[in-house]
C-alpha cells in the first residue's frame, strides 16, 4: 500500500484532515482553540506595555539553552515559576517537548511507569523512546492501579504513576487526591501529573488542579504549558532541585533543541502575571462550563463526563462529526471534529473548548444550533 492509498482510506473513513483556513475578523465564535482565559483574544491590550517593559528582547535564542549566552529572560521566567510553585522549574519548547524529554529521561533501570490509559500521546511517545518498563491502568480507576502497584512493587526501585489533571478530549479530571494517598502509602511511588489543560484555569493563582486541592507539594513532577490559557508558547516542568539538574543533563528534547525565542519567554512572563490576577474570570469560566455541560446532557439524554471547560459532544462516527462541525461552521461557530487516531474508534466527537469571554447569549446560540441538527 502506498501513501496515496492510505490517504484515500482516510477520505473514505471521514478521517482526512486539512489545516483550517485563517478566519480572523469574520465574527466567528471560536470554540476550537485552547484560549481558555481569553488572553490571546485580548493580546492587543498588552502590546504597548510589553514593548515598554521589554524594548530590547531578542527575537531568537539562536542556540540550545545549554549553549545560548542570553539567559536573562529565561531565568526570570523560571524564577517566577519557582516562586509560584515553591520549587525549581525548567523551561521546554512545548508541552510535547516537556513530556517526551522528561519521561524518556526518567526511564532508568529499576523504574516502572504506570500511565493512565488515556494519557496524552506525547507522554506515550516519551515512554516508547526507551526500553521502558510500562503498564497502563484503566482510565481513572485507582482500584486497578492499586492492584498493579501491589503486584509489581517488589520488582522495582521506583514506580512513576502518570496522569493528566484535566484530560484534553473528555474534559474529565484525574482522581488526584486518591493518587496522592497511594503515594503516601507506597514510598516507591513518584507522581507525574500533566496540568496542560488546567494551568491558568484552576487554583487561586491559576496553577492548576493540584493548587486547587492543595496538593502541589505531594506531586513529584508537574508539567504545565504556556500555549493554552497562558496565550503564549513553550512549557515547563516543576519539580525538585535534584530532578531539575538531572533533566538539564539528560532530557534530549532540551539539550538538542534551539530554545524558544526570548521574546516568547518575556511575553509568557507577562501573561503569567495576568493569569494570577484572573480569579473572577476563572469563576466565570467554571460557571459557563457547568451550564453548557447541563445543556449537552439535556440534548443528548446522556451524562457528560466533563468536569472542566472542555466539553465533548459524542457522535461515535467520523462522518457525523464532520457533518456536525460543518453545520456549526455555517452558523459561524467553529468547533472541530475529533476523529481517529486522536480518539479510539467509536469515540468520535465535537470537542467544545470554552473560554472565560463567552456570554450567556453565546452559550444559548450554540445550544440552539446543536438542537437543530
Amino acid at each position: 500500500m502506498g501513501y496515496n492509498e492510505i490517504l484515500d482510506n482516510f477520505r473514505q473513513e471521514g478521517r482526512f484532515r486539512v489545516i483550517p483556513p485563517h478566519r480572523a475578523n469574520q465574527g466567528f465564535l471560536d470554540l476550537s482553540n485552547n484560549d481558555y482565559m481569553g488572553l490571546a483574544a485580548r493580546q492587543s491590550q498588552f502590546r504597548d506595555l510589553f514593548a515598554e517593559r521589554f524594548p530590547d528582547v531578542s527575537m531568537s535564542a539562536s542556540a540550545s539553552r545549554l549553549l545560548a549566552s542570553d539567559q536573562d529572560v529565561f531565568s526570570q521566567l523560571e524564577t517566577r515559576l519557582e516562586n509560584l510553585y515553591g520549587r525549581p522549574a525548567l523551561l521546554f519548547n512545548s508541552g510535547y517537548h516537556a513530556n517526551v524529554g522528561t519521561v524518556s529521561a526518567l526511564s532508568i533501570p529499576g523504574t516502572l511507569f504506570l500511565p493512565d490509559k488515556l494519557i496524552h500521546a506525547s507522554a506515550i511517545d516519551g515512554l516508547t523512546m526507551r526500553n521502558t518498563q510500562m503498564e497502563r491502568w484503566r482510565h481513572n480507576d485507582t482500584a486497578h492501579l492499586r492492584k498493579i502497584i501491589e503486584k509489581k512493587r517488589g520488582e522495582f526501585d521506583r514506580i512513576i504513576v502518570m496522569a493528566e489533571s484535566v484530560y484534553s478530549m473528555d474534559g474529565d479530571m484525574a482522581p488526584l487526591q486518591e493518587l496522592v494517598e497511594l503515594r503516601r502509602e507506597f514510598p516507591e511511588i513518584m507522581l507525574y501529573i500533566d496540568e496542560a489543560h488546567a494551568f491558568g484555569v484552576f487554583g487561586e493563582k491559576g496553577l492548576g488542579v493540584a493548587e486547587s486541592l492543595g496538593l502541589i507539594d505531594e506531586i513529584d513532577i508537574i508539567v504545565g504549558t504556556f500555549g493554552k490559557a497562558c496565550a503564549s508558547s513553550g512549557a515547563f516542568v516543576s519539580t525538585s532541585a535534584t530532578l531539575r539538574d538531572y533533566l538539564v543533563n539528560t532530557a534530549r528534547s532540551l539539550i538538542f533543541s534551539t530554545a524558544i525565542p526570548p521574546v516568547c519567554a518575556a511575553w509568557t512572563l507577562m501573561m503569567t502575571e495576568e493569569l494570577e490576577k484572573m480569579s473572577e474570570e476563572r469563576a466565570r469560566l467554571a460557571e459557563i462550563s457547568s451550564e453548557f455541560r447541563v445543556i449537552i446532557e439535556e440534548i443528548t439524554g446522556k451524562e457528560c463526563v466533563s468536569r472542566s471547560q472542555i466539553v465533548p459532544l459524542m457522535t461515535g462516527d467520523a462522518a457525523k462529526a464532520v457533518e456536525m462541525s460543518q453545520h456549526l461552521l455555517e452558523h459561524e461557530v467553529i468547533a472541530l471534529a475529533i476523529r481517529r487516531p486522536t480518539v479510539p474508534p467509536g469515540g468520535e466527537r465535537i470537542r467544545f473548548s470554552l473560554n472565560a469571554g463567552l456570554t450567556g447569549k453565546d452559550i444559548s446560540k450554540v445550544a440552539d444550533i446543536i438542537r437543530s441538527i
